[in-house]
């Protein structure tokens, strides 16, 4: 086991304010990295040290390897953490960490390339005993191919690139009149996106809801399931809204599924956190991926379940064993997780700009997760999100009720940002009923909408007492 005294973050905005928080806590001594956009931001001030890696584009800076690398071994850090996006799945980067003497906190390097590629990742899954969704035994190489798998299958499938994520290098494919088109233009862009055109091939699911389930895992062989979330609200393949625990679910189809995850971590020899990514449709669960880092919608399953998810990955990587096993994970309440950013509310054009005042709400059971304050300038460079708004209570009715209080209570002034959306979406009759699935948002935003008076909290959901 090796001590760690002190993390360098390779990362940005409010997840690198929050890994600063988790090491705080733990004692532990933090560098910051930033860019010259970010010589203000708050991370960078709240850090034990901090170090400029390069400008402003993220190219330059948060994924420069090397520039990170020299930060790390000039400040003497024990460890990188390398937080969501940028970095944090980049398998040679990893290497690269370990190569030079540090710890990554995260997976084993080739546990990121295994499950970083979607058809590894997919034959992994069925190895481990993961329901997959029907779909090619490997790459599709050809439109001919392609044809044939579709066949076999049965349309609508869906072409994926292998390298891909975020919701991009897919395309649906309705009839075989489409595939063809749809077959070159999926292939160019994997090309130009990721560097790699490899595709395959996926059943696709009409009306899934997006399921996930967290992991949590050491190096000693031990594994535990902190349940599910529900992120089926989603615009363009991004999550706008998570919950957990997932009210769609019944007990039976919980608890079996966080016994088959944890069974199939088990069989990876998963250590740290990461996520199984399902699709859900008429009770059947369909793997979809597995992201081998910390989540964005962490939090929600923090607050039901009571665990610093933070604290936990950074233990595990210094060789610490488990501090939870699956009889003594229990959740309390609902929670859900608003994702606030600079954006038009009705169009989401970026909305990048100085703020004019920022007074997020609080009180019982709200968490915000953020970096930004008045009189701060968020830059065009980089993602759009300014903040999340983390909500628990007692039940989902509870729980949206008190979502509604705190949004009505956040101020963000001198730019636009995507509050009124949210505000509109819990009063939306569907998603009070649990009435939606990953394309409702989408046909959602595509209408005019005049929402109902606000119903009574017991009104919303029967099954949530």
């Amino acid at each position: 086991m090796q001590k760690i005294k002190k993390v360098l973050i390779a990362n940005r905005g409010e997840i690198a304010l929050r890994i600063i928080r988790a090491c705080r806590d733990m004692g532990i001594r933090t560098v910051a990295v930033y860019s010259t956009a970010d010589k203000n931001a708050m991370h960078v001030q709240l850090a034990d040290e901090s170090v400029c890696i390069g400008p402003a584009p993220a190219r330059d800076s948060y994924l420069n390897e090397s520039a990170i690398l020299t930060a790390a071994l000039l400040t003497n850090s024990d460890a990188i953490h390398p937080g969501y996006g940028f970095l944090s799945e980049r398998a040679d980067f990893a290497e690269k960490v370990e190569q030079h003497g540090m710890i990554w906190i995260g997976p084993e390097p080739d546990m990121i390339t295994k499950m970083g590629d979607k058809v590894n990742a997919k034959q992994t899954a069925i190895k481990c005993g993961l329901p997959v969704v029907p779909g090619s035994d490997g790459e599709i190489k050809s439109v001919e191919d392609a044809l044939k798998w579709a066949d076999k299958i049965g349309y609508p499938v869906m072409l994926k690139a292998a390298a891909g994520g975020g919701g991009r290098g897919m395309r649906a494919v309705m009839n075989a009149d489409e595939m063809a088109e749809a077959f070159n233009i999926t292939k160019q862009e994997a090309k130009s996106g990721f560097g790699d055109d490899t595709l395959y091939m996926e059943k696709l699911l009409l009306h899934p809801r997006h399921i996930e389930f967290q992991v949590l895992g050491d190096k000693h062989g031990n594994v535990v399931i902190f349940g599910e979330r529900d992120c089926s609200l989603q615009r363009k393949n991004q999550k706008v809204m998570e919950e957990c625990p997932a009210a769609a679910l019944t007990q039976k189809q919980r608890d079996d599924m966080i016994e088959i995850c944890k069974t199939a971590a088990k069989k990876m020899k998963y250590s740290s956190v990461g996520t199984f990514e399902f699709m859900f449709e008429d009770g059947k669960f369909y793997f979809l991926e597995m992201n081998t880092r910390l989540q964005v919608e962490h939090p929600v399953t923090e607050m039901v379940y009571g665990v610093d998810l933070v604290r936990e990955q950074i233990r595990v990587a210094a060789g610490e064993k488990l501090g939870y096993t699956q009889s003594n994970i229990i959740p309390h309440g609902h929670a859900m997780e608003f994702r606030i950013n600079a954006e038009d509310p009705e169009n989401f054009t970026p909305c990048p700009g100085t703020i004019t005042l920022y007074a997020p709400s609080g009180g019982l059971g709200v968490r915000v997760d953020s970096a930004v304050y008045t009189g701060y300038t968020i830059p065009p460079t980089y993602d759009s999100m300014i903040a999340k708004l983390i909500v628990h209570a007692q039940s989902r009715a509870a729980c949206i009720m008190r979502a509604e209080r705190a949004l009505d209570e956040f101020v963000v002034e001198g730019i636009k940002t995507t509050i009124p959306l949210q505000q509109r979406l819990l009063k939306n009759e569907d998603v009070r009923k649990l009435k939606f699935d990953n394309h409702w948002l989408e046909k959602y935003l595509s209408e005019k909408h005049d929402e109902p008076d606000e119903e009574e909290p017991e009104d919303l959901d029967e099954d949530d007492e």
